[in-house]
């Protein structure tokens, strides 16, 4: 059984819980970006990261490409606003399904 994670709803399960999170940088998505099935992607932009879901993480080798590219360059928000107080680069990182890191 996994550890529950800082602002993460209740899941009946470890599959589940892993559709709502970037597989890029691990942020917490309320709409799940590859959809229910985790084969339909929503086409939006992580506010985190900047990914596009669907277009820039849509393979192994692609997450890895964009995720060192944004780690390289600071792992900048895409949209600073959104950005906790308290952001903790490492704790977000860790709600990345081990399949995409």
């Amino acid at each position: 059984m996994s550890k529950k994670r800082k602002n993460q709803p209740e899941y009946t399960s470890e599959e589940q819980m892993k559709k709502n999170y970037c597989r890029i940088c691990g942020l917490f998505i309320e709409n799940e970006p590859w959809g229910n099935d985790g084969k339909c992607p929503i086409y939006e932009i992580c506010p985190c990261c900047g990914v596009e879901f669907g277009n820039e993480d849509y393979t192994t080798e692609s997450i890895h490409k964009y995720r060192e590219e944004w780690l390289l360059n600071g792992a900048k928000w895409h949209e600073p606003k959104c950005m906790p107080v308290n952001w903790d680069l490492k704790e977000q990182m860790q709600n990345i399904s081990d399949e995409y890191l």
